[in-house]
Parts: C-alpha cells; sequence; structure tokens
C-alpha cells in the first residue's frame, strides 16, 4: 500500500499552493476529489504556456499538479450544493481549502462546522496571512508575498532594483508545507483518534524560507542586503568562464582547500571561516581571472572530480536533458491527456522509496469528469443528477 491509499482527501482549492498539497498527498495514494465551481472553475485551467489547452479548460499550470484526482464540479453558494459537501464531509479524511480567510466559514462549511460532522476530520486551510490578525481578510498571490515578506530585497543585485525569484517558490513551499501538515495531522489522528484543524499562512512559509537571514538580523541588528550572484565567500560565487558561467559551491572549509589546491594556490588552502570573509575581494579577484581559463563544462567536470561542488548554468531545457533526470523518477509522462493531442510530461514527487512511493496513475480530470460517479457513491440517481446538471448545483 501507499502511505495515504484509503484516504479521502476533500480538494477546494485553486491556482497553485493548495491544488500542489493536494497533489503530493494523491501521488502517494490519497483519493483526491477536487471540487471546483461549475461556472467559475480553477483559475489554472485557464493558465500556461499553450493557448489551445487554456481555452479547452486543460491549461499546463492545471495538468502540473492535478494528476490522480478525481473532479466534482459543485456550487457551494447553491443550498444542494453545500449538502453534498457535508455528505461528502461525513467520509472523508482531509478537507483543504484555499479561500480568503473564514470564507467558508460564512457558507456554514468552515472548520467547526465540518468536524462537527465528523470529528475525525483534518481541516487545513491555506490562506496569504492566516486566519487572525490584522491582515486575515487580505488576499495575496506568491509574488505579492515575496514582495511583503523581504525576499525581494534580498534577491538581485546591489545596484539594481528588486527582483521575485523566477520560479513561484511561495507557492511550492506553501504547498509542501501543507502536505507535510496534513501528514502529521493524520499521523497524530492514528494515537489520538481525533482530528485537527490546520491554519497555514504564505507569509509565515515565506518568512520560514529566511530562517537564517531572520536568525542573523535578530542578533545583530544588520538587514540582509541584495548580493547577486556573490557570496560571503569567493568560493560560493558566480563567475564567468570562457564560454559560460560557472557556479562554485565550495562551502566547508574542506571544499574550499580542496578548491585552491586544484587551482594551484595550495596557500589559500588552510582559512578558516573568518579569515575567508575578510580575503573575500582578494579570493574573488584570483578566482575570476583564473575561471576564464577553461570553459564552464571543462571547469564543472575539473572540479566535480576533486569533489569540489561546481555547477555550469543551464537553461531548463538544458536542465531536463540531463541523465541524471533519466536515473530518478521526478517526471512523469502522460501518453493521454483528456483534450490534449499528444502526451504531457508532469513533475510527480522530490522523494523515492524503497516501495510504494509516489506515483501516478490518472492524469488530470476535465471539470465535472467524474461527477456521476462520486454522487452515485452518495446515492443519487440519474434523474436526481440530471436535476442537479440542470439546476447548475453540478
Amino acid at each position: 500500500m501507499k502511505p495515504f491509499e484509503g484516504i479521502v482527501v476533500l480538494d477546494i482549492t485553486h491556482v497553485l499552493a493548495g491544488p500542489f498539497a493536494t497533489y503530493q498527498l494523491g501521488v502517494l495514494g490519497a483519493d483526491v476529489i477536487k471540487i471546483e465551481n461549475p461556472d467559475d472553475c480553477d483559475q489554472s485551467r485557464h493558465t500556461g504556456s499553450v493557448p489551445e489547452l487554456n481555452r479547452v479548460a486543460m491549461g499546463t499550470n492545471f495538468l502540473a499538479q492535478n494528476s490522480n484526482k478525481r473532479c466534482l464540479s459543485l456550487n457551494l453558494k447553491s443550498p444542494e450544493g453545500r449538502k453534498i459537501l457535508q455528505q461528502l464531509v461525513i467520509h472523508a479524511d482531509v478537507m483543504v481549502e484555499n479561500f480568503r480567510a473564514n470564507a467558508l466559514e460564512s457558507l456554514g462549511l468552515g472548520a467547526q462546522a465540518m468536524r462537527t460532522l465528523n470529528p475525525r476530520l483534518i481541516y487545513c486551510s491555506v490562506t496569504g496571512f492566516g486566519q487572525d490578525g490584522p491582515r486575515a481578510s487580505q488576499t495575496a498571490y506568491d509574488h505579492a508575498i515575496q514582495a511583503m515578506s523581504g525576499i525581494l530585497t534580498v534577491t538581485g543585485t546591489a545596484e539594481g532594483e528588486a527582483v521575485k525569484a523566477g520560479a513561484p517558490v511561495i507557492d511550492y513551499a506553501t504547498g509542501m508545507m501543507a502536505a507535510f501538515a496534513i501528514a502529521s495531522a493524520l499521523f497524530q489522528r492514528e494515537r489520538s483518534g481525533i482530528g485537527q484543524t490546520i491554519d497555514l499562512s504564505m507569509l509565515d512559509t515565506a518568512l520560514l524560507l529566511q530562517s537564517s537571514h531572520i536568525t542573523g538580523f535578530m542578533a545583530s541588528g544588520n538587514p540582509p542586503k541584495r548580493r547577486g550572484n556573490d557570496h560571503n565567500y569567493a568560493s560560493q560565487s558566480l563567475f564567468a568562464t570562457k564560454d559560460g558561467q560557472i557556479m562554485l559551491a565550495a562551502g566547508n572549509n574542506r571544499e574550499h582547500a580542496r578548491l585552491f589546491e586544484a587551482l594551484g594556490h595550495p596557500e589559500l588552502a588552510s582559512r578558516d571561516y573568518e579569515e575567508r570573509a575578510a580575503t573575500n575581494e582578494e579570493e574573488r579577484r584570483l578566482l575570476a581571472g583564473i575561471m576564464l581559463e577553461k570553459t564552464a563544462q571543462e571547469w564543472e567536470d575539473y572540479l566535480q572530480a576533486r569533489h569540489v561542488p561546481a555547477l555550469r548554468v543551464r537553461g531548463l531545457p538544458e536542465a531536463l536533458r540531463d541523465a541524471q533526470l533519466g536515473a530518478r523518477t521526478i517526471l512523469h509522462r502522460h501518453d493521454h491527456v483528456p483534450c490534449l493531442d499528444g502526451p504531457a510530461t508532469v513533475p510527480v514527487s522530490a522523494f523515492t522509496f524503497e516501495h510504494d512511493g509516489p506515483g501516478i496513475d490518472a492524469p488530470p480530470p476535465r471539470l465535472g469528469e467524474h461527477n456521476e460517479e462520486i454522487l452515485t457513491s452518495l446515492g443519487y440517481d440519474e434523474t436526481a443528477i440530471v436535476m442537479l446538471r440542470e439546476a447548475r448545483v453540478i
């Protein structure tokens, strides 16, 4: 059995952080039922790099984190829609939502109401700022949280403007944190028999990603600054080569020593962290000249062979062609996806198990693809389902 086989997850989320959290549970065996408004579906269905897919509500941004899910289109603003959700909650293990704080509570679908129906339920709310505090009612997206949390102020060069991270790192980190929180609550429930309410914030996640910056600032009073591709230590910085760029990552003193021994400067190899920081500029000038003597790939091969962390800069297309990915299972190729002519490749998970680990069995669903299947399991007959559809409940 996969870890979450037999666990039913109600996924009332949209865009990225929430769907990614439930996706991680789904690739580990959970039965994830994605619930979307039939007239206002997950906006990620209409966004992505292929316009034709956006138009049929199967955008690549949706494909990326919705495999292994079933989809029920359900209007929760209607009394019958709320009744159906309440029926599902009675038999569910987890409910995840990422609407504005208290939005579902105003519909009678908040944590207290749902856990009254099912005391063993794990109810997870993912919001920009959390369920309490002066910003609780505000909304946010990844790049806005990057701005508010201080991440933009430490990204980019000292001379340039603040720059957001190129990938939506806060969304993905929040999704992973939510999956971890839910897994922890399920483990706790195994021992206590009691469900849990989880209040997860994108802002809190963004701050947690800056743990070392926060602790350093609180201890010294010196805020972190933008440094571009330079580090406190020259041996952990980006350099130009004959044909590209190489990122040196000789972090600890042993790696620092191996780097300078490999470069023919053993006199610089015995320095401690404080001395390395003090001689940062001297080492940087020396390394800048030396790195121009070879191509980026030559330096990567040479230094890696000597156990010095160093990798040349690659674009995503080249990174995906690297032979290392062929030895791993992070990517899954769907040969058939609804509304898509041809295959689609999606990431799975960032780890493997010796047995029964992450895997994908089903492609992302069309909007409402599993309406009949799910409603029939609740006791609705064909006539009732037709009436629900005509009333735009589903």
